[in-house]
């Protein structure tokens, strides 16, 4: 075997080990964990903390909409991570998050609950420019062939602390209330801003971007818009957010179908989240054999014919589907993000990640509201049918994107060298 076969063998083997012997993709990955895990806790502590300061169910629902609406202004927060070195905007941002936390333990009489309202709508803006951020440093800061595994990996890792996070925050909340849970979520964003202080990133400050806001924010959505191998994902990826919005909306209908009280669907996501955490580790492989486009056509296949299962009454069935949906649905949220990283030039990558995620994710909330409008009028099942079909064309339409244009590379450097 000559050398360069023996590089290339090295390259495609063990992929997963290479990312965590990868000093700095192994601390990036454990700032996610971190983070992620104290931000778990909190989704499902700070809706339970409202139920019980005001008993009102919409009240409590507002605290999901207030930590997702910020993600509309994606593309304008984009811009600040394309503004200053990203390491110290990372660090800075979770020490933000973590003392604006810290004002939660103030919120106990509902008279000040508007508090935690103002808190979760800035943790939510603060998290836009974080994750922007950080996918700009984990462009530079970790070998490009490896960002299909390292993307995959922070999946597992999300969907993993998933499993674990919401139930250390129903105990704390149970034991401690929900400045309990505030304080753990503060704990978790300072070991993050620590373990971001350890990483070896160029300290060169980026050339600030030329011309009006405006102008730099829009930047941005057209580079994303007009690159023939991004702009296919980013549609597909908008366009299934957009699908499993609606069938999450209607799981508790399919699981009074099967006759179960609704502690059930608990069940259903756990399971959603074991087939997530599965994909996450094969992604990085499968990136490599056949390529971003076809991986996220065949994860929304996969994900079209579990939804339209999911109609039939059936306990065994509902888990299958359930894990189906996890393997599925991630697929193209990885291919996406990782074809963002390797196709952007290093100064407009803030701006370009916001922007795809206000793109891709903006479209599940919309979903979220019309599916719990929809269940009431016409039941589940035959909007689950209706639901595969879409999907089913979506992946079809993604799978036939233009050959002409080839993907992002897997392997080089960014395509304008700068340092972050």
């Amino acid at each position: 075997m000559t050398t360069e076969q023996t590089k290339k063998t090295d390259r495609a083997g063990r992929p997963v080990a290479r990312v965590v012997r990868d000093r700095d993709a192994a601390l990036c990955l454990a700032g996610v964990v971190i983070s992620g895990f104290g931000t778990s806790a909190l989704w499902l502590a700070s809706g339970v903390w409202v139920k019980d300061l005001t008993g009102s169910d919409g009240l409590a629902a507002l605290c999901m909409l207030a930590m997702w609406a910020p993600t509309l202004a994606g593309p304008l927060l984009g811009t600040l991570a394309d503004r200053t070195r990203r390491k110290p905007l990372l660090i800075g941002a979770s020490l933000l998050m973590a003392a604006l936390l810290l004002t939660l333990c103030a919120v106990d009489p509902p008279h000040v609950l508007w508090l935690l309202y103002a808190v979760l709508c800035v943790y939510g803006a603060a998290g836009v420019v974080h994750d922007a951020a950080e996918s700009a440093l984990i462009a530079t800061a970790v070998d490009r062939s490896l960002l299909g595994d390292f993307n995959g990996l922070r999946m597992t890792a999300n969907e993993g602390v998933k499993l674990l996070a919401p139930l250390a925050g129903a105990g704390l909340y149970a034991a401690y209330g929900g400045p309990g849970v505030a304080l753990l979520d503060a704990l978790t964003f300072l070991l993050a801003a620590v373990v971001y202080a350890f990483l070896r990133v160029p300290a060169d400050r980026p050339v600030p971007p030329a011309g009006s806001r405006r102008a730099r924010t829009v930047e941005g959505a057209r580079f994303l818009w007009s690159h023939p191998g991004l702009r296919p994902l980013v549609r597909a990826g908008g366009a299934t957010m957009l699908c499993a919005g609606l069938s999450g909306a209607l799981v508790h209908a399919v699981v009074d179908d099967l006759g179960h009280s609704p502690a059930y669907a608990g069940v259903l996501y756990a399971v959603q989240g074991a087939g997530s955490v599965t994909v996450g580790v094969l992604a990085g492989p499968a990136l490599r054999r056949v390529g971003a486009r076809r991986f996220a056509a065949y994860g929304i296949a996969l994900l079209a014919a579990a939804v339209a299962l999911r109609a039939v009454p059936s306990d065994p069935l509902a888990w299958a589907c359930s894990a189906a949906i996890g393997a599925g649905l991630p697929a193209v949220l990885i291919a996406t993000l990782t074809a963002v990283q390797r196709a952007t030039p290093g100064p407009l990558l803030g701006r370009v990640t916001a922007t795809a995620n206000t793109l891709v994710f903006a479209p599940n909330v919309l979903g979220l509201a019309a599916g719990a409008a929809l269940v009431e009028l016409v039941g589940h099942r035959l909007p689950l049918a209706a639901l595969g079909c879409a999907l089913a064309a979506t992946a079809a339409t993604l799978r036939h994107a233009d050959p002409a244009h080839p993907e992002p590379a897997a392997s080089g450097t960014p395509s304008d060298g700068s340092p972050t």
